[in-house]
């Protein structure tokens, strides 16, 4: 995410005086809660869904996790790189390419 858009986040936070209500706890619940809200989009339809309502469930969850970046001094960069260097060595290309089976079957 860009830093314009980091700060537009962080200034509506601020500005509400939000931030004291935001552990990592209550932000981890409402990642999962907004989460949930956009799997509900899903519920009964793969393919006949509200593109809006998706694109806002989806923007509530970047909005928590950015939050709970900031809380914990973590760079979502940082830690999305790691992640993957993880993920390549549990499934590499040779044994997963077009398998959806998870690493531990493989």
């Amino acid at each position: 995410m860009n830093k314009e858009t980091v700060d537009i986040i962080r200034k509506f936070i601020a500005d509400r005086d939000w931030d004291k209500f935001h552990s990592p706890g209550n932000l981890a619940k409402s990642i999962s809660i907004e989460a949930n809200e956009l799997l509900e989009c899903f519920q009964w339809s793969d393919t006949d869904y509200d593109p809006e309502h998706v694109k806002e469930e989806l923007a509530d969850v970047i909005i928590y996790c950015q939050d709970m970046l900031d809380k914990l001094g973590l760079n979502a960069d940082d830690i999305v790189r790691a992640k993957m260097v993880k993920n390549a060595a549990k499934y590499p290309i040779e044994k997963v390419k077009g398998n959806a089976v998870k690493y531990d079957q493989l």
